[in-house]
């Protein structure tokens, strides 16, 4: 079978990850015993894998998280008075809701941190998110109000479904 060809065309569709995994099997021995629809099913599970690995990649880039903090690595040994089932149960089903979470608390007790952690949790399930520190937030909405741009970064923001 010549695969060049078949190879091409599939990174001219667009479909690198899959056009990888056909010469990544196609080099395999144990890979020409398998029936066609467990290759064209590994095939299709590559490139959908790797698609969506690059939008997390995109969404995470995008959020301009300052730390790179997890929901999974949450310290609650820590005196934060956190709710530990809260937590771990989190789904982002307030994002949905549109409902707003503020996070208080003294300073250097992680509510930075906390926030980047629910913002990774935002983007691993899908939601676009940005995080601005409010001082910057209204220098960029002052600037923009001068620049007579104001609607259109309030319209960019509203887009956004956490902002942080």
């Amino acid at each position: 079978m010549l695969i060049h060809p078949t190879v091409d065309r599939l990174r001219a569709l667009g479909l690198a990850a899959m056009a990888d995994t056909c010469v990544e099997l196609q080099n395999n021995p144990e890979a020409a015993e398998m029936p066609h629809a467990d290759w064209l099913g590994l095939l299709v599970d590559r490139e959908v894998t790797a698609r969506d690995n690059r939008r997390l990649t995109r969404r995470l880039t995008s959020a301009k998280l300052r730390q790179a903090a997890t929901i999974e690595n949450v310290d609650y040994r820590t005196a934060r008075g956190l709710d530990r089932s809260l937590f771990q149960n989190l789904t982002c089903q307030w994002i949905r809701d549109s409902n707003h979470l503020v996070i208080v608390g003294p300073t250097g007790t992680g509510k930075s941190w906390l926030a980047c952690a629910l913002g990774n949790k935002a983007c691993r399930d899908g939601f676009s998110v940005l995080y601005k520190r409010t001082s910057r937030l209204f220098a960029d909405l002052a600037q923009a109000r001068g620049e007579g741009r104001l609607a259109r970064l309030i319209a960019a923001l509203e887009r956004v479904n956490l902002l942080i």
